[in-house]
Order: structure tokens, then C-alpha cells, then sequence
């Protein structure tokens, strides 16, 4: 399933590009030096990636304690329903009844964070500006999350996570260059997919938690990292 986190990836940068493009665009980059504007995206990527990555360890680990009990392939069948009911309700209701708008206090101290860095331009300000906008909310981060806590594998979730997070960087860093280079309506199309995508994601899930014995995509029995490296013997 970790090709699900390249697809994630790509297809929301595009949504990236319209929640932290404006971030992306202030980036304080040497606009006259290629090389040291070069480096410094990079270490801004590297920062978002970092950061990716320690909510998939977390969210990985969430998902192994989980699978303690013995739920691994209910698991993969329950985030496949809880991200196909996500897409399947309209945005007024689910608006109305957002549980996240307890952290928008967080959110805001995170964005002022991100302000007072975008002043800054020594060498750790862009990894810094990276890392905190890797910790903003948003649908497509949510839904890489739900597939890193799947995993049931705090290695494969924050491996998930970092693919994710690699698949938004040739986009943003395009975007970054280029400015907004995308038309309005080439942006609508794409995000039309964006849900079709998630709902064939959320199917894949729960054929993988049903375990009808389909070969990489519903295997009989679900295997981890763990599984598969080889075990220490005493003679």
C-alpha cells in the first residue's frame, strides 16, 4: 500500500500548493544566488519530509499497540469505511460538525511561528518554516495519516509518511519557482480527482482487511516489517 502514499503525495500537492503556496511563496529564498535558493527549498522540503515522518513513527505506533489486540485486518477494513465516509459527506455537514476546530488555537500559534521565521534568513530558518508547516492540518495529510496508522508499523508509517511528503516536493518546488502556473479550471479538474482517488484507496483498505487471498492486494494473511526479518536463534 505504500504506492497509495506517492499517489497521495502528487495528487495533493496540488491541494498543497492552494493551502501552503502562500507560505511557499514568502519563502525569504536568495531570488540572485540559483545555488543557495536551491539549498534552501531543499532544506525546507527536508524540514516538511522530517516532520511527515515523525507523525507516521507516531501514528505507526498507534496502529502496532492496535494490532496488540489482534485487529490488524479490522483496522484496514475500518479506516477504509472511516476514509470513503469522509468523502461520501457533504462539505456543509462536515464543516459543521469539524472536530478539529478545538486546535485552530494551536494552528494559529504555529502560523505565527511560521511569521516570524518567514523574517529570518540564516540557514536553519527554512528547515525550521518547513517542520512547522508540516504540522499544519489538512484533508490529505489526514488521509496519509489514516494510511500510516493502517500499516500497524512504526517504521512503514513513518516510511508512508515520508513517501507521502516526497510526493508533494516537484509540485511545491515548481510552484515556488514558477509562481501560480496553474489555471483555475486545470485546478478544479484536478481536485475533482482528488476524492475519486481517495474513495479507491479506502476500497483497496478494505480488500486488504478482508484478506480474500488476491495476491498484493488482499493477501490471506497481512505481514509487517516485523514479520519478515529474520529471527535470532540460540544454540
Amino acid at each position: 500500500m505504500l504506492y497509495s502514499a506517492l499517489i497521495f503525495g502528487l495528487l495533493g500537492s496540488f491541494h498543497c500548493v492552494g493551502m501552503c503556496g502562500p507560505i511557499a511563496f514568502l519563502l525569504p529564498v536568495d531570488r540572485k544566488n540559483p545555488k543557495k535558493r536551491f539549498f534552501q527549498l531543499l532544506s525546507y522540503h527536508i524540514g516538511r519530509v522530517f516532520m511527515y515522518a515523525i507523525l507516521g513513527l507516531i501514528f505507526g505506533l498507534v496502529g502496532k499497540s492496535l494490532n496488540l489486540f489482534g485487529v490488524q485486518q479490522q483496522l484496514s477494513i475500518g479506516i477504509g469505511i472511516l476514509m470513503i465516509t469522509i468523502i461520501l459527506i457533504p462539505s456543509k455537514l462536515f464543516n459543521r460538525y469539524n472536530f478539529s476546530k478545538p486546535i485552530y488555537k494551536v494552528v494559529s500559534k504555529i502560523k505565527n511561528g511560521i511569521g516570524n521565521k518567514l523574517k529570518n534568513k540564516n540557514s536553519r530558518t527554512f528547515f525550521t518554516i518547513g517542520y512547522l508547516n508540516g504540522l499544519l492540518p489538512c484533508g490529505l495529510v489526514y488521509m496519509a495519516i489514516f494510511g500510516a496508522i493502517a500499516t500497524g508499523n512504526a517504521l512503514q508509517g513513518s516510511l508512508y509518511m515520508l513517501i507521502f511528503g516526497s510526493g508533494t516536493i516537484p509540485l511545491m518546488t515548481t510552484a515556488i519557482y514558477l509562481g501560480n502556473f496553474l489555471t483555475g479550471k486545470v485546478k478544479q479538474r484536478i481536485l475533482k480527482i482528488i476524492p475519486v482517488f481517495v474513495f479507491i484507496v479506502g476500497l483497496l483498505f478494505i480488500l486488504r482487511g478482508l484478506g480474500l487471498g488476491i495476491p498484493y492486494v488482499s493477501p490471506s494473511k497481512m505481514v509487517t516489517i516485523e514479520q519478515v526479518s529474520p529471527k535470532h536463534h540460540c544454540h
